[in-house]
């Protein structure tokens, strides 16, 4: 932040009256042949002040010229400053007997003119307050003037100042500027008394110094000797107002400023993170320059805000708040867009708002008069002037450390300036974003029908996105699960998601294609900032991010923006469908792999013959159901009717049934373990000859010729190559054996003589 010190209101009233003589005795007498000469030196008492090199009880004015104070405050000289003197009353000596004893001083004479009159009215004097009166000049002592002034000064400071200083205007000369050592001079003056003010004031010097009197000649320090030469050393007070933009991400509903908002730290920083389509909240707070008098006054106070291209106005937003103090909790007043007291107009194509004080702003900002109860201040001077409104992230947003800054420039005029003063100060909004990377361990796999869900697990909302060019930019977020984005991984297999702020997430994987295992976990993201260097502009400090996927550090890409993450997908396991990997477990290959053994079991006990085995066989395959349970029926019912076929079915069923359940209960804690999966594919080609086993001995039983295995085999390939249901394979089976039965019987009937 770029911070300028504020200016002290007034000058201190003991360097009023510099310069002023006081009643005492001078001999010899004023020489009226002699021309008089004025010098003032200017310095800058805040900055003397901070280094230590000046106080109020260091220097007594004298009128001379004190090398000791040029050399001490020289570094601290004011060019640019300048004064107007007014002649306003003759010096005479006056000799006269006060009670008994003879007094000898000086009297300042003040005619009926109009400027005269002027300035004892501002002051506070009349003729009944004179010394003495003789031929229409009331002359008053330099003590009635300087108590006068400063009572007045003290009183009701800003009228009194404004009075002299258009008195002084009125017919008076002004003195050059001051150069570089901050000293300007005139001579050749006539002897009397002047009145002096400070009518233009340089960069950085926030008010003009009190007018004060200077009396040409004026006595020495012990009043033995009078100095035709006199030098002043009035102080001002420099500065400029402060200026600082903060932000926030939105703290509101309704995505609009609201006004209400009378805490400046209430979240509001130099650097925030937000997520595209956020609101966030802006403030300007500037503290008004010092107001003392017309000549101080504010004639231009104009703000011109530059948003960067990621960050959208909402318009017709502006609030402007008046605070007694800086941290905003004493309000004076609001001003809303429709007040009529600032203006506010929008540049689309720069990105720029411009908030301009009217006239009607800056009479009230210069002149209100209920802000203060003493005399030295006027309007909101001094106060504190806080801007809000707020703005939209965008998709065009900058990402990662090139973060999206936002600067306010205040530039501001005074009345008795030619010139403009210009503060500039910003704030800067950072937005992150992931890079998922999905695959499939054996890569296989369909992308498209993989499905993400995103949650902001710090605000307990999920993320809703648009789709643009193939990345996803974040608009919103809601709590409702089925309104969150689905995300889908383009061709390449990437999700892209952009305009994340930091916060902690969870990646949810709710579809993969048919084959593979869902994701038994959410991945966990945590984006974090931290510091980082320093803005050259506004000296705040600067942010850069770090991740964690799964609590483990991951390095940023893009200027620490995108989080990269993989996600992959392993072959999985239908449980508890027959046939699939869960009864593989125990029957390795399912019931066709089973033949062999049922065989064994069935045929060598005698309960069945070789020719029946395979007659059962081929029937049960027909049925529905599972074939080994129905073999089990036929077995049993053979053996022993019906009781042996509800036996028998029991038997076979219980024990895998229970082998099952135990399997479906612990089986998803291990089915995607990659040691598991590359058992199973281990297994593959031996469970491919345990099935292979049963069918050649079918065959063989059959005594199938080699040419009679061609269809079969052009069935298998449909099946395994071409994608064809075994519905079709089987139907056709169906409908082609129909046909062969019926035209061996035609044969049969043919070979009778029917």
């Amino acid at each position: 932040m770029k911070k300028i010190h504020r200016v002290l209101a007034m000058l201190m009233a003991a360097i009023m009256a510099l310069g002023l003589i006081t009643t005492a005795f001078a001999e010899p007498t004023i020489d009226t042949s002699k021309k008089a000469s004025l010098s003032i030196y200017k310095y800058d008492i805040t900055k003397a002040g901070n280094d230590g090199a000046w106080d109020a009880e260091s220097y007594v004015s004298t009128g001379l010229h004190d090398d000791a104070v040029i050399d001490k405050l020289s570094k601290y000289a004011i060019q640019g400053v300048e004064f107007t003197y007014l002649r306003v009353a003759d010096i005479t000596m006056n000799n006269e007997l006060v009670d008994g004893q003879r007094h000898v001083g000086v009297l300042y004479g003040f005619d009926n003119s109009d400027r005269s009159t002027a300035v004892l009215s501002a002051i506070g004097l009349t003729g009944a307050d004179a010394h003495k009166t003789e031929d229409d000049v009331n002359y008053f002592t330099s003590d009635m003037l300087n108590n006068k002034l400063s009572a007045a000064l003290a009183a009701n400071a800003t009228t009194v100042k404004n009075a002299l200083e258009a008195a002084v205007k009125n017919g008076g000369v002004a003195m050059t500027e001051t150069d570089a050592t901050g000293h300007t001079s005139t001579s050749n003056m006539e002897q009397g008394l002047y009145l002096v003010v400070e009518t233009r004031v340089p960069e950085n010097v926030t008010s003009t110094c009190n007018p004060f009197f200077v009396s040409l000649p004026m006595t020495t320090i012990d009043g033995a000797a009078w100095n035709y030469d006199v030098t002043v050393y009035p102080k001002n007070q420099t500065g400029n107002p402060d200026l600082e933009k903060t932000v926030r991400e939105a703290k509101n509903s309704t995505g609009k400023n609201t006004g209400s908002l009378t805490d400046i730290k209430d979240g509001y920083e130099h650097t925030a993170t937000a997520s595209v389509g956020d609101v966030v909240d802006y403030q300007i707070i500037s503290t008004l320059p010092t107001i003392t008098s017309k000549a101080s006054a504010l004639s231009e106070y104009t703000y011109v805000d530059t948003l960067s291209k990621g960050i959208r106005y909402n318009k017709n937003d502006v609030v402007i708040e008046f605070f007694k103090d800086a941290g905003c909790t004493d309000k004076i007043t609001t001003w809303a867009e429709n007040s009529g007291k600032f203006t506010v107009a929008y540049d689309d194509a720069a990105n720029t708002m411009t908030i301009r004080m009217t006239d009607t702003g800056l009479a009230e900002i210069n002149e209100a008069t209920t802000v203060y109860t003493d005399s030295v201040k006027r309007g909101y001077s001094d106060c504190t002037m806080r801007i809000t409104y707020a703005a939209t992230l965008t998709s065009d947003a900058q990402m990662g450390n090139k973060d999206n800054p936002n600067e306010v420039e205040l530039t501001w005029k005074r009345t008795n300036t030619t010139y403009y003063d210009t503060l500039k100060d910003c704030c800067h909004v950072y937005t992150y974003g992931i890079d998922v990377l999905k695959q499939f361990s054996d890569n296989g796999g369909n992308l498209r029908n993989v499905k993400f869900r995103l949650h902001n697990d710090t605000d307990d909302v999920f993320v809703i996105a648009d789709l643009k060019d193939g990345v996803y930019y974040a608009k919103g977020l809601t709590a409702k699960k089925s309104d969150a984005t689905t995300f889908i991984p383009n061709a390449q297999g990437h999700i892209v998601v952009k305009g994340l702020e930091d916060d902690a997430y969870s990646l949810t994987e709710i579809a993969t294609d048919k084959g593979y295992v869902l994701l038994k976990d959410a991945v966990k993201i945590v984006i974090k900032t931290a510091e980082n260097g320093t803005c050259e502009q506004c000296g705040a400090k600067l942010q850069t991010a770090s991740a964690t996927v799964n609590s483990k550090n991951i390095t940023m890409t893009e200027g620490n923006a995108i989080v990269p993450l993989t996600v992959v997908n392993n072959p999985g396991f239908d449980l508890p469908k027959t046939g699939g990997y869960g009864t593989w477990m125990f029957t390795i290959g399912g019931g066709y792999a089973m033949i062999p053994l049922i065989e064994r079991e069935v045929v060598n006990r005698g309960w069945l013959d070789k020719q029946d085995f395979m007659d059962l066989f081929a029937m049960t395959q027909s049925l529905p159901g599972i074939f080994a349970v129905n073999i089990s029926i036929f077995v049993g019912y053979k053996l022993k009717k019906v009781t042996g076929s509800i036996v028998c079915a029991g038997g076979t069923i219980l024990p895998s049934f229970c082998i099952i359940l135990a399997i479906a209960l612990f089986f998803n804690h291990f089915q995607d373990n990659i040691w598991v999966m590359k058992i199973f594919n281990g297994i593959r080609p031996a469970v491919v000859a345990l099935i292979l086993v049963p069918c050649i001995s079918a065959a063989r039983s059959l005594h199938l010729k080699w040419v009679e295995l061609i269809l079969p085999a052009i069935g298998a390939v449909l099946i395994w190559k071409c994608g064809v249901s075994p519905a079709y394979i089987v139907l056709a089976g169906i409908i082609g054996g129909l046909i062969y039965t019926f035209w061996i019987k035609g044969k049969m009937k043919q070979g009778n003589g029917e």
